[in-house]
């Protein structure tokens, strides 16, 4: 089997397309938490903790000479994503929680009994030649 083609085979298999479209969705998804964590949660969040914002928490290492920038550790970029990482993850296990919950809910809702299915031909036909049978006597 040429590499072309066991390449193919692999790329065109139903799981690796499914994780494909997962990943593209989840970047996607990605990037509309990380605004709702940086655009609505975290000003309401700073303004009760007093205006802190971590990502501007620095170490300064070596200043900078001229047009040569310092070089410093940014740890307040550390923790800010620490906490968006936080952040993120309760609300991701909320939203799974409650979809679990509306699954469970489901599958507790009893299900309406189902019809019985309808007797074989030769049962109906059987049936009726006994009822002509009775009939006649």
């Amino acid at each position: 089997m040429s590499m072309v083609k066991e390449f193919k085979e692999f790329a065109m298999r139903g799981n690796v397309v499914d994780l494909a479209v997962g990943v593209v969705i989840g970047g996607a998804f990605g990037k509309i938490v990380s605004s709702v964590v940086a655009d609505v949660i975290m000003p309401p969040l700073g303004l009760i903790l007093g205006g802190v914002n971590f990502s501007h928490l620095k170490l300064v290492l070596k200043d900078g000479v001229g047009e040569i920038p310092p070089v410093t550790l940014n740890y307040g970029s550390f923790i800010q994503t620490c906490l968006d990482f936080t952040i993120i993850a309760f609300a991701i296990f909320m939203l799974v929680k409650a979809i679990n919950t509306l699954k469970r809910a489901e599958e507790a809702e009893p299900a309406a009994p189902a019809a019985p299915p309808p007797p074989p031909a030769q049962e109906v036909l059987l049936a009726e030649i006994r009822d002509l049978l009775k009939a006649r006597q």
